[in-house]
């Protein structure tokens, strides 16, 4: 839809405020002239002076012939020619000639006067004098009106209606109603700011979706949360209740029950320290603290600080990294990153399974791979694998499942770094975590 310019409305405006009247003036002017032409060879009044002093000697010097039809033909084409009517009375004011009854309407002014002969009163003339302008001024008035009454249409259609309607859909949206459908325009500008008033709306739209999708998410944190706390707490005060009544008699059991008791304040340490990490790199936004760094050393660090839980289940690591995988990050952060890692894959590959972890330079980026010999990860899970709290387990039994934030709070390490990683599952079996990060990054 082709719009205008709130100038090019406004000058068309003024335009066909001078357009209607100009032609209304040239109507009336051609009504009353039957011609176009408005060249005068002397001044209006001049000439029809001029004209009303012919035709009132022409009436004075004839009185003889007022009754003569032929002279009456005489007189009658001087006063078309002069735009003049003329009334002839007699003595005793009965009617001798009258030039044309029908125009004594369009005729404004009149002079009379008497006609007298040797003392004696012969008869009376009115001659009706021509309007000189006032219908023309009427006219133009009438064209002044009927311009403002289109352009105060015309104005209301195009600016004020839609700034109605825009005002009105405002409303809608603040009362909560998206479905509003903004007005159009011809206007330029306010077709602009609809367009922008659109955006803002969609923008809206997605703002408030975000934050009902945040609000869910915060509830489920929220509920998984305290059921992972209730978890281990339940159990933790169910043997300290059989330690406290004497439930557990011989040496054998009383330790049984403090190993118990002793890891389950482990996993509430671990649960509440990643539920730390998580909120701090996901809202508080931690700086980086960048310095160069050996990744094959750091993977080798990571290694052997899981080697006495994959030595408990017979599970062999091996680090395959190139010597020349340097890049710049946060040491704590990226150990703690891999570690998590790490910590997943001896978590789910079984006894007597192998974890292989690779890493090569690839341009400008450190990319690498950690593998397992697990059973991988099911399609379900491979779309929700990085969701905080998701551990892919209907019974979220801790015998295998962690906090469920370890490999969410990775990839946000890694993607903070200018990274990112990625869930798959190996060709030959097995789960396969990828990633990369850029040599040089800066927070």
């Amino acid at each position: 839809m082709r719009t205008l310019r709130i100038r090019t409305f406004t000058l068309l405006c003024l335009f066909f405020i001078q357009l209607v009247p100009w032609i209304f003036f040239v109507t009336a002017h051609f009504m009353e002239t039957k011609t176009l032409s408005f060249a005068k060879s002397q001044p209006q009044d001049e000439v029809l002076q001029r004209h009303l002093t012919d035709i009132t000697h022409l009436i004075e010097t004839n009185t003889d012939k007022w009754r003569d039809s032929n002279w009456q033909n005489q007189l009658h084409t001087r006063l078309q020619q002069a735009n003049i009517e003329v009334v002839i009375l007699s003595a005793s004011d009965r009617e001798i000639y009258r030039s044309n009854a029908e125009r004594r309407g369009d005729l404004s002014s009149t002079e009379r006067f008497s006609v007298i002969e040797n003392g004696q009163l012969l008869g009376k003339v009115v001659i009706s004098l021509p309007k000189s302008n006032t219908v023309k001024i009427i006219a133009v008035l009438a064209g002044v009106l009927l311009a403002f009454f289109i352009i105060g249409v015309a104005m209301r259609r195009f600016l004020l209606k839609p700034l109605e309607r825009m005002s009105l859909a405002a409303r809608q949206i603040a009362a909560g109603d998206w479905d509003v459908k903004l007005p159009w325009s011809r206007i330029t500008e306010i077709s602009e700011v609809r367009d922008g008033f659109e955006v803002m709306v969609k923008g809206l739209q997605q703002s408030f979706r975000k934050q009902a999708e945040l609000e869910e998410e915060r509830r489920f944190v929220i509920a998984a949360v305290a059921h992972d706390l209730r978890t281990p707490l339940f159990a933790l005060r169910g043997y300290l209740d059989g330690l406290e009544q004497g439930i557990a008699q011989s040496p054998e059991k009383i330790t049984k029950y403090l190993a118990v008791c002793k890891e389950k304040s482990a996993q509430l340490d671990r649960l509440v320290e990643d539920l730390f990490a998580f909120t701090k790199m996901d809202y508080l936004e931690m700086k980086l603290h960048h310095k160069k760094i050996d990744f094959k050393h750091l993977i080798q660090k990571s290694i052997d600080s899981l080697s006495p839980l994959a030595r408990q289940k017979h599970i062999s690591i091996s680090n395959d990294a190139a010597d020349d995988c340097f890049i710049s990050g946060d040491m704590h952060l990226l150990e703690r990153s891999i570690n998590n890692l790490l910590d997943n894959a001896v978590r789910h590959t079984p006894s007597y399974g192998e974890i292989v972890v690779q890493c090569y330079m690839d341009n400008d980026r450190v990319k690498f791979t950690i593998r397992d010999t697990g059973p991988g990860f099911s399609p379900e899970e491979l779309q929700r694998v990085f969701e905080p709290l998701y551990r892919g387990e209907q019974s979220r039994n801790r015998s295998t499942g962690g906090s469920g934030l370890g490999l969410t709070i990775s990839r946000t390490i890694i993607r903070r770094h200018g990274g990112e990683l990625a869930a798959g599952n190996h060709s030959e079996g097995g789960a396969l975590l990828s990633g990369w990060l850029p040599v040089n990054n800066q927070d």
